[in-house]
C-alpha cells in the first residue's frame, strides 16, 4: 500500500486507526477511545482538506477536475458530516459505518488513479483485492486470539464451576483477566473484519461483478461479522454472562472457519 504521496497514504493509515478507537467507544462507551478516535479523525479531516485545497489550486480550472477529486471530496464530506454527527447528535454506531463507507472510498481512490493515470476496472478491483485480504488476514490473526482465549474461558469456568482443580487450572490466568484479554481482541479484530469487508464490496462493485455479492462466501463473511458486532454488543450493552460471550465468540470464529473452507465452492478470490 505505498504509494508516491506519502500524504494520502498518512490519510488512509490514520483513518484505519481512527476507526478501530471509534468501534471500541461504540461497543463500550469508552469516552477516552472517542476522544482518541475523534482527534485522529479531525486529523483526517485536515489531511483531506489540505489535499484537496491543493488538487483544486493545481486545477483552477475546475471542468479539468478528475473523478479523484470528486470522490476525495466525497470522502472528506463524510467525514465531516461524521464529525458533525459525533459533535451534536452523538450517535456513535452512525459516525462508525459512515467512516467505513468512507475509508472504502478513500482506498478505492488511492488505487484507482495512481501518478495521475487511472487503472482498468481489473487492475483496480485487484489492487484492492491486496488491501481486502490484507485486512482480512490482520483480523483472521487477532479474532483467533481472541478464539483462544474464549476456549481457555470455557475450560476455566467449567473447571471452576464442577469444582475440578489440577495443575492446568492453577497455571490458567483469572477468569477476569482471560474475559478482559478475550474481549479485547475480539473488538480489535472486529473493525479490521469490517474494515476488510467494505474494501472486498467496493472491489466488487468497481469490477462490475454484482453478482459476487450473492457469492456464498461473501454472504458467509459478513454472517460472521454480524453475530461478532451483536455478541460484543450484547456483552456490554445487555450485561450478557461472560461464558455466553466466550461460547458465542467460538460460534463466531466457527463462521470464519467456514469460511476458509469453501474456497473452492466460492468465485471470490479462490485460492485452490
Amino acid at each position: 500500500m505505498i504509494t508516491q504521496n506519502w500524504l494520502y497514504d498518512a490519510m488512509l493509515y490514520i483513518y484505519a486507526l481512527s476507526l478501530l478507537f471509534y468501534f471500541s467507544d461504540f461497543v463500550d462507551r469508552n469516552r477516552q477511545a472517542k476522544r482518541m478516535g475523534t482527534g485522529l479523525l479531525i486529523f483526517v479531516w485536515v489531511l483531506q482538506t489540505i489535499f484537496l485545497i491543493h488538487r483544486i489550486i493545481s486545477h483552477f480550472n475546475l471542468s479539468f477536475l478528475s473523478l479523484f477529486e470528486y470522490m476525495l471530496f466525497f470522502s472528506w464530506l463524510l467525514v465531516t458530516i461524521s464529525l458533525v454527527i459525533s459533535r451534536f447528535f452523538r450517535i456513535e454506531f452512525i459516525v462508525f459505518f459512515v467512516n467505513v463507507a468512507g475509508f472504502a472510498v478513500l482506498t478505492l481512490n488511492l488505487f484507482g488513479i495512481r501518478s495521475g493515470v487511472s487503472m482498468e476496472p481489473w487492475q483496480l478491483a485487484r489492487e484492492m483485492l491486496v488491501v481486502h485480504v490484507s485486512l482480512m488476514i490482520c483480523a483472521y490473526a487477532v479474532l483467533t486470539i481472541g478464539a483462544i482465549f474464549s476456549g481457555m474461558y470455557l475450560f476455566l469456568h467449567g473447571r471452576l464451576k464442577s469444582k475440578r482443580w489440577s495443575k492446568s487450572v492453577q497455571r490458567l490466568p483469572s477468569l477476569d483477566v482471560i474475559n478482559r484479554l478475550m474481549y479485547r481482541f475480539v473488538l480489535v479484530g472486529t473493525p479490521l473484519l469490517t474494515m476488510s469487508l467494505a474494501v472486498a464490496v467496493t472491489s466488487i462493485m468497481v469490477e462490475g461483478r454484482y453478482g459476487l455479492l450473492l457469492d456464498l462466501k461473501v454472504i458467509a463473511s459478513f454472517v460472521a461479522l454480524v453475530l461478532y458486532i451483536w455478541n460484543m454488543l450484547h456483552y456490554r450493552w445487555f450485561d450478557s454472562p461472560s461464558w455466553k460471550t466466550a461460547r458465542w465468540n467460538l460460534i463466531c470464529f466457527a463462521v470464519l472457519l467456514f469460511n476458509l473452507l469453501i474456497n473452492e465452492a466460492s468465485s471470490f478470490h479462490n485460492w485452490s
